[in-house]
């Protein structure tokens, strides 16, 4: 049996800790006062049966409220008294410094919260335990003096999650679209240097994952790049090529047909092509940024951008060698092919490519072929999301999400009168946990609404002071974004200010645990026919507090569909602790994202993207929808017909398939999730029994992203109890 110290570092259960503690306090009491050995030993035991009980690992206070509570049943009220004391003395000590047990714990690599806080951040690295080192000051920081109690204390008990609040000391935004096309077309600035327009793909391409670098080390989450923005340096490339190819020719006093020489310039550019895409791909996965990961970027692909038929073309041929270099993968450290996490691909499926009629069907089956071995890429459907993405021209658009999930509003540039979304991007985020909401009502409807204004007061306000730390801060503080194309190309010390308002940028409020909210207010899953309406309500009302918070700030707040990683064994643990175990609602390590079905639901991948459309719709802020498979890469006509229904149904989703390696035994298959003797969860090599982590290459999709470096227990669970919807 395992207990979470204060650190966050997950040790073995020790008794005699209790039995310690007890006799301390009883020896401070008078003799007429005190407990026996023997008592003092059925308190220990009597604690520690409770705590067997508990589905989860309990943390300390915890443990020592039990203490207490077994103390007061004997009536030794002044040993009990004594015993309090302790405690609030010691909280007391602990409080005048909040962040050195942190950080130790952190150097000694023995945070088991913090060392699987991140999927994609290895915690033993110099780098990452820099950047959460310097996470904790920020966080005690934000904590004892940036932010209102009331929203520390909602966010600590797990009423709200205040994301990212390691970076909020900062003046530092969440994600966004970079505009690529501005920055390659009418140059940059990169660490001082000036770097002009490219006279190359390739150039371009390397010019790209510099700019990628820059911005992940300026702000904290994700960031999406256009392939659109690179195909007209193809032709740059192609008219380049062509020039010596007929300088080569001339020498020769050779005369080839014009196919001849047409042929030559085209195997020479996919060649350059080919290096090109090469490069963003080993860039990506092997930069580091400043806060020790790779970079969190996304590649959309996405023909419809294309402005003329030679563009697209063009864009064509990147996409096809992007998606066949994806296919192959990335070696590890013994040389062997597995599944890197960045960057994530999104494919958008249109009218020209999603009909085996269609001109480009074969980069769509190509697509098929890389998502069955690697995961990735995901889908936008082009017909639906013209439909929900609606500016006030009355267009409808199809873009990309920045990183994961996080979209963006339609927004119409005042200036120009035209759509635009490159350059953009998203103040922060906050979640409500909609489970609390209920359990906090006990059932009630009434107060259910009542609560439920409350929160989403204590989230508008947390917003606000998201935003409000943002404001006033200057070009300087990331020239790459500010002041050099990234997201604009403001002034050398000019505030931001005028890129917060107006729908610019958006700010977020999340939400968590749809599905276990409905459970306990209705007893059945939002699926149910009968509960799916209370579930659309509940939509609504999150929409319709936007809408106000907007129209009276001109702020262009959304509705956000929260991919909780670490954050779910959080809530998770915050409501055991309030309410205890809730069979259905409670009783799992883990809630559920946003508006998903429940990871344990029985559903077919079909039934499942048609009704998780309709709350895509109602997250305008950002969603996206999986569905979990076996091993297709000898079924892709299935794959096909998946996606061929996300084009008709659903605005963008994925398939979550399984891609592991054992270093040990060289098994290539799925890694499985087993109990270890304490009943904690860990990985096994179903092949050879390995339980290493260090020796296993595992890539689970977790929250939109593919994570690579494992999770929390309340996560790993969630994993581990997946159903397949085909």
């Amino acid at each position: 049996m395992k207990i979470i110290k204060r650190n966050g570092a997950e040790v073995v259960f020790d008794i005699t800790k209790i039995i310690t503690a007890v006799n301390k306090a009883n020896n401070s009491v008078p003799e007429t006062a005190r407990l026996s050995a023997d008592e003092i030993i059925k308190i220990a035991h009597t604690v520690e049966k409770a705590c067997e009980n508990v589905p989860r690992a309990l943390g300390v206070e915890e443990i020592q409220d039990l203490v207490e509570n077994e103390i007061m049943d004997r009536n030794a009220h002044d040993l009990a008294r004594t015993y309090i004391t302790y405690r609030y003395k010691r909280a007391m000590v602990r409080r005048t410094n909040t962040t050195d047990e942190q950080i130790l714990s952190l150097i000694e690599c023995n945070n088991e919260e913090v060392k699987q806080e991140n999927s994609n951040k290895n915690p033993t690295v110099n780098s990452v335990q820099r950047d959460y080192m310097a996470g904790e000051i920020s966080k005690d920081i934000t904590r004892r003096i940036l932010l209102p109690d009331d929203i520390v204390k909602a966010h600590e008990e797990g009423l709200i999650h205040f994301h990212d609040s390691d970076y909020f000391a900062q003046h530092m935004h969440n994600c966004d679209l970079v505009n690529l096309e501005d920055m390659l077309q009418n140059g940059t600035v990169i660490s001082g240097t000036m770097i002009e327009k490219p006279h190359s793909f390739s150039t371009a391409c390397n010019i790209a994952t510099q700019i990628i670098a820059q911005v992940a080390s300026s702000q904290y989450g994700g960031q999406s790049i256009s392939l659109t923005h690179l195909a007209p340096f193809v032709d740059v490339s192609r008219k380049k090529i062509r020039k010596d190819v007929e300088a080569e020719i001339a020498e020769m006093n050779a005369s080839p047909s014009e196919q001849v020489i047409s042929d030559i310039v085209e195997n020479r550019l996919r060649s350059e092509i080919e290096k090109g895409v090469q490069m963003i791909q080993y860039q990506v996965v092997t930069l580091m940024t400043t806060n020790g990961q790779a970079p969190f970027v996304t590649v959309f692909m996405y023909l419809g951008e294309a402005e003329d038929e030679r563009t697209r073309h063009d864009l064509a041929m990147i996409i096809e060698e992007m998606l066949r270099q994806r296919i192959v993968g990335v070696k590890n450290e013994a040389g062997v092919w597995i599944t890197p996490a960045f960057p994530k691909l999104i494919y958008v499926l249109e009218e020209n490519n999603i009909h085996e009629d269609s001109k480009y069907w074969y980069l769509t089956q190509l697509a098929a072929k890389c998502t069955a071995k690697r995961m990735v890429p995901d889908y936008i459907s082009e017909k639906i999301m013209k439909k929900l993405k609606i500016d006030k021209n009355g267009e409808g658009h199809c873009y990309t999400c920045m990183g994961c999930r996080s979209f963006l509003t339609p927004y119409v540039n005042p200036e120009t009168n035209k759509p635009q979304y490159y350059g953009r991007f998203n103040q922060g985020v906050v979640t409500i946990n909609l489970v609390d909401i209920a359990l906090s009502s006990k059932g009630d409807m009434d107060k259910f609404w009542k609560i439920f204004d409350e929160r989403l007061d204590i989230c508008y306000r947390a917003l606000m002071c998201r935003h409000e730390r943002l404001k006033g801060t200057l070009s300087d503080a990331a020239p790459i974004l500010w002041q050099y194309g990234a997201l604009a190309r403001l002034e050398k010390g000019e505030p931001i200010d005028k890129l917060l308002f107006g729908g610019y940028s958006t700010i977020s409020l999340g939400y968590a645990g749809l599905y276990e909210c409905v459970v306990y207010m209705t007893g059945k899953s939002h699926t149910d026919p009968s509960a799916t309406p209370f579930a659309i309500s509940i939509m609504e009302y999150l929409n319709a507090a936007t809408k106000r918070w907007k129209e009276k700030h001109n702020i262009d707040f959304s509705i956000y569909g929260t991919p909780l990683e670490s954050t779910t064994y959080k809530f998770s643990k915050c409501l055991q602790k309030r309410f205890g175990i809730i069979k259905g609602v409670t009783d799992k390590n883990y809630i559920t994202n946003s508006y998903h079905v429940h990871v344990t639901e029985e559903i077919d991948a079909f039934s499942k993207l048609s009704f998780e459309s309709q709350f895509q719709a109602l997250s305008p802020g950002g969603a996206i929808s999986y569905v979990e498979v076996p091993n297709m890469q000898d079924n892709i006509e299935a794959v096909l017909s998946v996606m061929k229904y996300i084009y008709d149904n659903i605005m963008y989703a994925e398939l979550n398939t399984k891609s592991d390696y054992c270093q040990e035994c060289g098994y290539d298959g799925e890694i499985v999730i087993d109990n270890d003797p304490d009943g904690k969860l860990i990985w096994r090599c179903p092949n050879c029994g390995n339980t290493d982590q260090s020796k296993m290459n595992v890539a689970r999709r977790t929250c939109g992203y593919i994570g690579t470096q494992y999770w929390n227990q309340g996560r790993t669970q969630e994993i581990k109890e997946r159903v397949l919807h085909l």
